[in-house]
């Protein structure tokens, strides 16, 4: 026997503006005309619901580590549950649940068709890294992880996608969500690469390296506050040492912006396995050949 089921964007949520999971409802114009019938249908012939929930869109980027599951991050409280939301795709997974039981279908299965993290974008918080992370913490949940609603409950969970779009218009997030390469070069590991996680997902990104002579720098047309504003993000990441660049450190002199960016950058770039993806920076870092080394200031 066969199951049927079509995908739906998290856009049939009306969302609670105060932040309430257990509050989450389908949008009037299409809760009892659309949804019911279809969520009727399920139930008679047991087969799941299917949702897209994607954290990367309605975000607050003043809680970025809240959607990626990175640590530190605002959590929230639904007030009427008491429940803690460490992350926002348990909070949006709890409000498809909340919004199914409202209209008595929270016996339904649900499975997660697509989600994922975009590898780069307009915005610092996409990177490699952060798309590795994210999509490292849905595997897991997917292996054994619920939700404070469903605690009990594991959702079959597919990961958008698999390659970059490279000629697809739009902004460039909307080309940057594949783990491949349209050339079949990795953008960044969860466990497929071959020897590198033995089945499991991989704790980490490839390990540092200058072998093949990459060096990620600051492009000339950077400005000081977007190369400012790339050594902030990048130590605050965690895992890349900015002591080098800072007074009294191998890097410090000469004490040019554009070189203190260029280290850090670079850093990240070595960290990441020096994929492209990871030298965009929005549009202000470049890959090079050349050593960019200076004395003591080793890249």
């Amino acid at each position: 026997w066969f199951q049927v089921t079509t995908a739906h964007s998290l856009n049939i949520i009306a969302y609670d503006l105060h932040g309430a999971p257990s509050r989450g409802r389908f949008r009037p114009v299409w809760e009892k005309s659309i949804l019911a019938p279809i969520l009727a249908f399920h139930r008679q012939t047991k087969s799941p619901f299917m949702v897209n929930p994607y954290p990367y869109f309605g975000f607050d980027p003043k809680n970025v580590n809240f959607a990626i599951f990175r640590s530190p991050y605002k959590a929230v409280r639904d007030p009427f549950t008491r429940k803690i939301y460490t992350n926002m795709y348990d909070a949006l997974m709890d409000s498809t649940y909340s919004a199914m039981k409202a209209l008595g279908y929270g016996d339904v299965s649900i499975v997660v068709g697509e989600t994922g993290w975009p590898s780069a974008c307009d915005a610092p918080w996409c990177s490699p890294a952060n798309a590795a992370w994210f999509n490292l913490n849905i595997i897991r949940r997917a292996q054994g992880q619920g939700t404070p609603l469903m605690p009990k409950r594991r959702f079959e969970t597919y990961i958008f996608g698999l390659f970059n779009e490279e000629g697809k218009p739009g902004p460039t997030a909307e080309r940057n969500w594949g783990l491949f390469q349209s050339d079949f070069s990795p953008v960044y590991d969860v466990g497929l690469l071959r020897g590198g996680g033995r089945g499991r997902p991989a704790p980490a990104l490839p390990a540092p390296s200058t072998a093949g002579g990459k060096w990620c720098v600051a492009k000339s047309g950077a400005t000081n506050a977007q190369l400012q504003a790339n050594i902030n993000w990048v130590c605050s990441q965690g895992g890349v040492d900015c002591k080098p660049i800072q007074a009294g450190g191998s890097c410090f002199n000469p004490s040019s912006l554009r070189m203190h960016a260029s280290f850090v950058m670079n850093a990240y770039f070595q960290k990441n396995g020096r994929s492209d993806g990871s030298c965009h920076f929005s549009g202000t870092g470049v890959v090079v050949r050349s050593n960019p080394s200076n004395g003591a200031c080793k890249f």
